[in-house]
């Protein structure tokens, strides 16, 4: 990543881990209920899905001018530190056990077979993943990324576009449109290179062209986006076998572009020294901050705590344990190779 930081940027960041944090803490999926459903849980859940592919868009803006120019070499020092991160996670996650009733009743090693034989009934997709769900982040930017510096290294850079699209239509027809258009893909259309491609791609492009848009349209391309994501997952859950939850779909680019263009065109967002500091640890509490939801849940339901109060706690509790460990694990030789 580019050496200049850019406040706003910085600030989307840290406001999407805190978005994916309360998406797997399930916030509000218990209670309260309206005529049975927890309608403000799906209402968050379905916002906060806009910060993996912001991720996403602000990498591939800050990786495009030493891509262009250096391609695999700088590519290979990109994902180096990230795939070493990505192995060392995965290990953690496939030791540390998740269930502590399980493990209080059956004993480690059941809970821990009972999850391992879960990863190998679908071993293509575990590869694309790792040790623990949320871990396909990496990969699926590593593909990405791959993509485009191959693209690159041919001098067909013109293509990248069309692939990117390509890839990410086939990613909808097979995922979330499965269930209408009866296409299947050999793993989890999320993972791999199908939705991670175009996204890098919209960053790319947009610092390769040097685009910018008004923060008036910013602002409508955001919200017709999110209108469009909302319509599609309404529509999808009314099909037969159909769910309201999705990561991705063709809302998606023009929702998580348009919160891009405004952070771009607002580059002093946020612009204190919290969020300068709390920017520095997003990848390692992306990392880590899923076995502490867990963890969390696992206390809660042993307490029986309430749900709204636990909802109103997780994503505070989950972000400070999360930064807790992140900066002590920066401070040893060993663990620092966890985080970067």
């Amino acid at each position: 990543m580019s050496q200049h930081r850019i406040a706003s940027f910085e600030f989307g960041r840290v406001i999407a881990t805190m978005a994916i944090i309360a998406l797997h803490s399930q916030i509000f999926m218990q209670a309260p209920l309206f005529d049975d459903q927890p309608l403000l849980g799906m209402g968050l859940n379905q916002i906060s899905r806009f910060a993996v592919p912001l991720f996403f868009i602000i990498a591939g803006y800050f990786i495009q001018p030493r891509l262009t120019t250096e391609r695999v070499p700088y590519l290979w020092r990109y994902a180096r530190p990230l795939l070493i991160m990505w192995v060392l996670w995965s290990i953690i996650y496939l030791i540390l056990p998740f269930n502590f009733h399980l493990v209080a009743t059956e004993g480690y090693f059941t809970e821990r077979l009972f999850y391992w034989q879960k990863l190998l009934t679908t071993p293509l997709n575990t590869l694309f993943e790792g040790g623990l769900v949320h871990l396909w982040y990496i990969p699926g930017l590593l593909s990405g990324l791959t993509i485009i510096t191959v693209l690159l290294r041919l001098k067909l850079s013109r293509l990248i576009i069309p692939v990117a699209t390509l890839l990410f239509i086939f990613g909808l027809m097979a995922g979330s449109y499965a269930q209408i258009t009866e296409l299947s893909s050999p793993i989890f259309t999320r993972n791999g290179p199908f939705f991670s491609t175009f996204m890098i791609m919209l960053g790319f492009e947009v610092r390769r062209r040097n685009i910018s848009v008004s923060l008036k349209n910013s602002i409508i391309m955001m919200l017709v986006g999110f209108g469009l994501f909302i319509g599609e997952a309404n529509y999808l859950s009314l099909q037969e076998n159909g769910t309201f939850f999705h990561d991705f779909l063709f809302g998606t680019p023009l929702w998580a572009l348009g919160i891009f263009f405004i952070l771009l065109a607002k580059p002093n967002l946020g612009n204190y020294k919290i969020i300068h500091s709390l920017s520095k640890d997003v990848l390692g509490i992306y990392l880590c901050h899923l076995l502490i939801v867990i963890y969390y849940l696992n206390i809660i339901s042993i307490l029986n705590i309430n749900p709204i109060i636990a909802s109103l706690f997780a994503v505070p509790v989950v972000l400070t344990v999360s930064i807790i460990i992140v900066r002590c694990l920066r401070k040893t030789s060993i663990t620092r190779y966890l985080v970067r």
